[in-house]
């Protein structure tokens, strides 16, 4: 039995933040990743943050994922477990169930527990959406800006959010052709900073549409062409409106759902929230949820940008931390600056789906 004071799941951007946090109030803290490495999405995020200076804007999301890395290494108060993975939550004792390294099964017990195990990708229906060569958008990221390899030579943009529209961007610049965007929605999802960039590459992002079949080379039986069709205002297809794209990479970018198993094996409240990706926890200004000494931060509370997870992570962090008897005595200014700056990055229209999510989930 491993015994600590809080307990982190999940080693991204809304975990690093969350160590750090607790750890610099004074509180020890095991951050549990299933990773070889820490950073989460940011270790494959080569584009730049917006925001301010305390969001890391104008630094690249790797570079911010490896500063917090060795910062989280460094700091004392720190234990981490890398390559594990939390796999259970025993209620009747509060005990978290770990998988080290697929090796051997260790139980751990912390006084405080904060979830940050962050979204998974979703998927969509389409006849042959499982031909090799149809993406994720994440894993096209793995192949390009971890690991160095393309894709392939032609893509099909499936998704004008954020993710997509950045993915699209980086893949041309890494001299791979991107013959279109699409999005089943009336109009383009993510912001129109990135949206511009793409434009100015000459690439069309078609709204209303969505992916009809995908087809296979008859002898390697790879993507050869997608097959695309228009949809109407209640989201139905529009026979008669195909357009045929020849390409060797599907990547589909629709949005993230939260990982929020442990939430529901520890019996947290749940919510199906639209606006936040899926089922959410209820929990307080704090990030904890209504099983007390349980906190979330970062995807799993709600998908949003790097930058509100991180936020989240300290706010749950030193939460944590005060819950436990640790404050300097700086904790509410600390919070108050926090809370500050979420406000900032929610602001505007951009922010009013996450806003309008959000006043459902706070209790």
């Amino acid at each position: 039995m491993i015994r600590t004071e809080v307990a982190v799941v999940g080693g991204g951007p809304a975990g690093l933040m969350a160590s750090l946090a607790a750890a610099k109030m004074g509180a020890n803290v095991t951050l549990i990743d299933r990773n070889s490495r820490l950073g989460g999405q940011l270790v494959k995020q080569t584009h730049m943050f917006f925001g301010s200076e305390k969001q890391y804007a104008s630094i690249r999301g790797v570079d911010i994922g490896k500063f917090l890395a060795s910062e989280v290494e460094k700091n004392p108060k720190i234990k981490t477990m890398l390559d594990s993975t939390v796999v259970a939550y025993y209620p009747d004792d509060g005990v978290l169930g770990v998988e080290v390294e697929e090796k051997k099964w260790v139980k751990m017990k912390a006084d405080r527990i904060i979830i940050a195990t962050g979204a998974s990708e979703r998927f969509l229906p389409f006849e042959n959406n499982d031909l090799p060569g149809i993406y994720g958008a994440g894993a096209v990221q793995t192949l390009m800006n971890e690991h160095g390899v393309l894709p392939g030579k032609n893509v099909l943009m499936v998704g004008a959010g954020n993710i997509g529209l950045i993915v699209s961007y980086q893949l041309m610049q890494a001299g791979v052709n991107v013959k279109a965007i699409i999005d089943a929605a009336p109009r383009i999802g993510g912001y129109w900073v990135h949206a511009s960039k793409v434009a100015r590459l000459g690439i069309p992002i078609l709204t209303s549409y969505t992916v009809k079949a995908a087809y296979p080379n008859e002898m390697t039986g790879a993507l050869e062409r997608a097959v695309i069709w228009k949809v109407d205002d209640k989201w139905q297809p529009v026979p008669g409106t195909e357009k045929v794209f020849n390409v060797d990479v599907m990547c589909i970018a629709v949005g993230l759902s939260p990982l929020a198993e442990l939430l529901w094996q520890a019996g947290c409240q749940m919510v199906y929230v639209p606006e936040l990706g899926g089922h959410v926890p209820l929990r307080n200004e704090n990030m904890e949820t209504t099983v007390p000494g349980i906190y979330v931060a970062g995807d799993v509370a709600g998908v949003e940008e790097a930058s509100s997870a991180m936020m989240e992570g300290e706010l749950a962090g030193l939460s944590a931390a005060k819950s436990l008897g640790y404050d300097d005595g700086t904790y509410e200014d600390k919070k108050n600056a926090v809370l500050r700056e979420l406000d900032t990055l929610r602001s505007g229209p951009v922010g009013e789906k996450i806003r309008k999510g959000l006043s459902r989930v706070i209790i």
